[in-house]
């Protein structure tokens, strides 16, 4: 089922120059599964002279007729959803069900933007004499570089080459080193619609040695990354040298506000289901939970029924709901952390444990009475662990929701149209779904504010970083 992944320039795939590679490994067996080819300074100016070529192309082709092909990519990804999932669960690890759904979705991603590559408007400004035409021309940017991680390889990436070719731009992705063939998957669904040789570029390696490379050419116009807020700062620096526009989708700690007026059972059972989902893995993924202190209690003890449920394992096994983390390096994270937080006095309600000693797998862990002086409760898990704590104020509960540098999600639970108001005023955050998980539609605006980036991946804001703005004024003689 898993093949050797290559690199994807100029219309094909291909070994990397010097025939350098790197093992992919399957979480939940941690058996190496294959490779993926590992591109040096050669393919990556392959890829360069392939995407400027490409671009030309591209931009020369019709806003609609880029649209007709984007839907054929959409169909394309569909019909081999079942194919795919399979395939990401051994890369990545999430149960196979959740990988297939991730295809379907990103399906409508790719309709969506192939829709508003149709709208890309410009317009007219009424000139202050009569013989004078004020034009305003929406261009594509040029070739891109963008950067999508390992936690979701198709759902990350897909609203980053959607967003490129919707508006004209050619792209050079690089994808994740350890979940390549999911990756590669999707791209092959564009090429098979009809996408023009160098328009899509697909690319893997050591992570650091490609965006130093790639950020500073000239040839690169613009800059889409989703990963770390420390990685994330590094490469908005260097474009920011080099006058690079740049869409940085970057960590959160997301906090969850649950009033005494909540359907407290529903709330419960909506936030667990998010919370162990993809294994926690998810930049949205709820973690500091704020519970009102009359029905504390209650909550706490409904999401530990739903988190002692949860039934971890192989993702590829029937009725597996979690499966493990990505790699080594999550279990020793997610380790230190809880043990951190257990020397500071937290209380372990369910889990905090690893399970077993063979793939990367660990406890749904939810925690209570962890102190503000606990790494957990300053540095993003990015695991299926959820902290605890109660307020008896509503400014309580959004002091602690903005005390952090993030503010990427956030979650609150109410009836009340009066704190419904309140919260939307003044949570700190690009997003905010309440009692219903909201976020990540194809159609709405998805990105954070403070240190969890700018700039938008969804909705009609996602392809304005792509599209220049080009005044021209014309006097008739």
């Amino acid at each position: 089922m898993y093949s050797d992944i290559l690199l994807f320039i100029d219309g094909v795939w291909t070994k990397s120059a010097d025939g350098a590679d790197l093992p992919v490994v399957n979480p939940a067996t941690e058996e190496t599964i294959g490779t993926v080819a590992k591109a040096g300074v050669k393919d990556l100016d392959r890829a360069l002279e392939s995407s400027l070529k490409g671009f030309k192309t591209w931009k020369a082709t019709p806003a609609f007729e880029r649209s007709k092909i984007l839907r054929k990519a959409a169909q394309n990804l569909r019909d081999r959803a079942d194919a795919i999932g399979p395939i990401m669960t051994m890369e990545q690890g999430k149960p196979v069900g959740e990988a297939k759904m991730e295809a379907l979705a990103c399906a409508d991603v790719i309709d969506w933007f192939a829709e508003e590559a149709r709208r890309t408007y410009g317009r007219i400004i009424p000139g202050r004499a009569g013989n004078v035409h004020q034009l305003v021309i929406r261009e594509p940017v040029g070739p891109v570089a963008a950067f999508s991680p390992w936690n979701f390889p198709i759902n990350q990436a897909v609203r980053k080459i959607s967003a490129a070719l919707a508006s004209g731009c050619s792209i050079i992705l690089k994808g994740p080193e350890e979940t390549p063939a999911s990756c590669a998957a999707l791209v092959q669904c564009y090429v098979d619609a009809g996408v023009p040789a160098g328009v899509v570029n697909l690319v893997f390696g050591v992570p650091a040695e490609i965006s130093e490379y790639l950020i500073p050419h000239p040839i690169i116009k613009k800059i889409s990354f989703t990963g770390s807020t420390v990685v994330g700062k590094h490469l908005a620096a260097l474009a920011g040298r080099h006058m690079k526009r740049a869409t940085m989708e970057l960590g959160g700690h997301a906090p969850v506000i649950v009033f005494d007026d909540a359907d407290i059972g529903r709330a419960a059972q909506i936030m667990a289901g998010s919370k162990f989902r993809n294994a926690g893995q998810v930049c949205v993924s709820p973690t500091r939970f704020m519970v009102h202190e009359k029905v504390f209690e209650q909550f706490v003890g409904s999401f530990v029924e739903h988190a002692k449920a949860v039934k971890v394992g192989n993702g590829l096994e029937a009725g597996v709901a979690m499966g493990p983390l990505a790699h080594d390096r999550r279990i020793s994270a997610i380790t230190d952390l809880v043990s951190d937080a257990r020397k500071n006095g937290a209380e372990v309600r369910t889990g905090g444990e690893r399970i077993g000693n063979k793939g990367y797998f660990y406890e749904p862990t939810v925690l209570t009475n962890v102190p503000k002086t606990a790494r957990l409760m300053n540095e993003e898990p990015f695991g299926p662990v959820a902290l605890m704590q109660s307020f008896s104020t509503m400014d309580e509960a959004i002091d602690e929701a903005n005390r952090l540098p993030y503010g990427l999600a956030a979650y609150a639970f109410t009836t009340s149209e009066k704190r419904v108001s309140h919260l939307s005023a003044n949570v700190e955050s690009g997003m905010l779904t309440i009692n219903h998980l909201g976020l990540a539609l194809p159609e709405v605006p998805f990105g954070g504010i403070k240190d969890s980036g700018y700039g938008s991946e969804g909705g009609q804001e996602a392809l304005e970083p792509y599209l220049i703005s080009k005044f021209v004024s014309h006097m008739s003689l």
